[in-house]
């Protein structure tokens, strides 16, 4: 009987940690979603309608909208892929989130001439999901 309880919690607790997360995996998980369907509304209004945005021209990085639209577009769409691999508990997507939330900061820094309160707010929505994937770990393990 002990040894079916033992085996019983074992499996319970290897169950749960592939299927579902909680903590700040789950934080960085859904900050990555809401980042991510972000740069999709970014790149879609980029790419559909150019003279929304604020063209300088002396900006150091100067692209042409329609690029940055399809840059956001693919970013956000892998950045919403890998948020929503997070809650499967995977380390590949935690790697990836950190990886992916580190471009798109990069790509918000370079879209500030463009939309700086909007590029702001993403950047700090990306630095929140890095610190949350570089600490939650360990603090969900110690707490197993």
């Amino acid at each position: 009987m002990t040894t079916t309880g033992m085996h019983h919690g074992h499996g319970t607790r290897s169950g749960s940690e592939g299927a579902w997360v909680t903590g700040w995996t789950g934080f960085a998980g859904v900050m990555m979603i809401f980042g991510g369907v972000m740069a999709i509304f970014q790149g879609i209004a980029a790419i559909a309608k150019d003279d929304v945005f604020v063209v300088t021209s002396d900006y150091a990085y100067n692209f042409n909208l329609t690029s940055w639209g399809w840059i956001h577009l693919a970013l956000g769409v892998l950045v919403v892929l890998a948020g929503a691999a997070l809650f499967r508990g995977a380390m590949w997507a935690r790697v990836t989130g950190i990886a992916l939330a580190g471009l798109s900061m990069i790509a918000n820094f370079m879209w500030l001439p463009y939309q700086p309160v909007w590029a702001v707010v993403l950047i700090a929505v990306d630095a929140f999901v890095i610190w949350a994937l570089c600490v939650g770990r360990g603090r969900e393990a110690r707490t197993e």
